[in-house]
């Protein structure tokens, strides 16, 4: 098919949008994207000219949740992807002004590879799409043979400390392929007491947006978790924000950050994986 098919001006409301168009090549057609995807495209990088916001000459545009109709046609995309939740208001509006509009929803492993095809196929790059989803598999399947032999370990996976919020199922799966058994029910709710009921052997906190400043020492006071298995043997991590919440080719260090955490002298250090340093005792 011609070229001149495929979106040219896309615009990505969704980190994990922009990191599927890098990862299949095709980051040019990006021309406005959130502030966070510098945070998981290294090669984008923020500036101001004549006083509006660029990102490496794309304009910075909110989130799914928040960015309007009009911040997001300004940009004359041809395309916009965006993330639930979204503004269904937004979205009409985009409906209304004939552009193309693609709606994910991502909860396991498999529909993020759904995404990947679905958005690379989109911009006439299906073939480099099928790479990037069996290079996923393959190094997730790589970790999977390396835990196979090692023990399982509790482990407890949140994306948000008020309420607290277990992470997503895409993170469950994640765990398990890590060494570790998922406590909780992914993406739900859940109490303080609960989990200290359960007894973690390892606590990730990888809250949205905050990138690796979660302050794991306070959360562990606070909570009531100094006498779980995991704050007794310093199995308290951060992993970075982009690492677990972003359903892109991205989760790939994710999951060796994960791997690190449940099992650090197979794994050692891993980019993006800070421990606690002083868990206080009540």
């Amino acid at each position: 098919m011609h070229d001149s098919y495929y979106p040219r001006r896309i615009a990505c409301l969704q980190p994990s949008a922009t990191v599927i168009l890098d990862s299949v090549g095709e980051l040019g057609r990006v021309v406005a994207c959130t502030k966070y995807c510098a945070d998981v495209v290294p090669e984008i990088r923020g500036e101001v000219r004549n006083g509006q916001r660029l990102i490496s000459n794309r304009l910075i545009i909110a989130d799914s949740w928040s960015a309007k109709a009009t911040e997001i046609l300004a940009a004359r995309p041809d395309f916009v992807i965006a993330a639930v939740p979204y503004q269904e208001a937004a979205v009409a509006e985009i409906l209304k002004a004939g552009v193309r509009f693609l709606g994910l929803a991502p909860r396991t492993l498999d529909d993020i590879y759904t995404d990947i095809a679905l958005i690379s196929g989109a911009v006439g790059a299906g073939e480099r799409g099928a790479q990037v989803i069996s290079d996923m598999q393959a190094a997730i399947a790589d970790v999977e043979r390396q835990t196979a032999s090692l023990p399982r370990k509790r482990v407890f996976s949140e994306e948000w400390g008020k309420p607290v919020i277990a992470s997503q199922p895409w993170v469950a799966e994640l765990v398990h392929a890590a060494g570790g058994d998922f406590m909780g029910a992914p993406g739900k709710p859940c109490s303080a007491e609960e989990i200290a009921r359960q007894d973690p052997e390892v606590i990730v906190a990888a809250w949205c947006g905050a990138g690796d400043r979660v302050p794991l020492a306070k959360i562990i006071a606070e909570r009531g978790w100094a006498d779980t298995t995991a704050a007794r043997n310093s199995q308290v991590y951060c992993i970075s924000d982009e690492l677990l919440n972003t359903p892109a080719p991205t989760l790939v260090a994710g999951l060796r950050a994960l791997a690190g955490a449940i099992h650090p002298a197979v794994f050692g250090p891993q980019a993006g994986l800070r421990s606690v340093t002083q868990v206080p005792r009540t």
